[in-house]
């Protein structure tokens, strides 16, 4: 495990190298066992990168039976098991005051854990205190399956 503290007083927790999808998951299932109520996730990262993956892991690791989607279409998708789970999808939003008249402060301070797809469209009403997980693929180098996920708590 890796922890160093960045510029800006966030502290990196976890750092690991992922291989294959299941690796992924696996790293979110373990990921959901530090999640309380309230936590909000930042999942920031490029296209395919891997973080719905990650979410899937993350849900199985809450208890959270059947199919999990990356909510492209719908911005949101509710998922309940150990916590609830509310997995956003900000791709297609064009600022944040279009999330904020949709209510989705409303989950960020809420009960359930949040977990963000493309947070940097919103990222003026997402909370200041979240973690967020960063990923890169190795599409450039060759490696179709390889990433980096790296936890930074803020």
């Amino acid at each position: 495990m890796e922890t160093a503290i960045l510029k800006n007083n966030s502290e990196i927790i976890d750092t690991i190298i992922s291989n294959s999808p299941e690796e992924t998951i696996e790293f979110g299932r373990k990921f959901a066992e530090s999640l309380a109520s309230g936590t909000v996730v930042a999942l920031v990262g490029e296209m395919g990168s891997g973080k719905t993956t990650f979410v899937n892991g993350v849900c199985e690791g809450l208890k959270i039976e059947g199919s999990v989607s990356s909510p492209t279409f719908t911005l949101i998708n509710e998922y309940y098991g150990v916590l609830p789970v509310y997995h956003f999808d900000f791709y297609r939003i064009a600022d944040a005051a279009d999330a904020s008249e949709m209510g989705c402060e409303d989950y960020f301070y809420g009960d359930g854990v949040c977990l963000i797809e493309w947070p940097e469209n919103v990222e003026s009403i997402i909370p200041q205190k979240k973690i967020e997980v960063r990923f890169k693929n190795y599409f450039e180098q060759g490696f179709d399956t390889k990433r980096k996920i790296q936890i930074i708590r803020k």
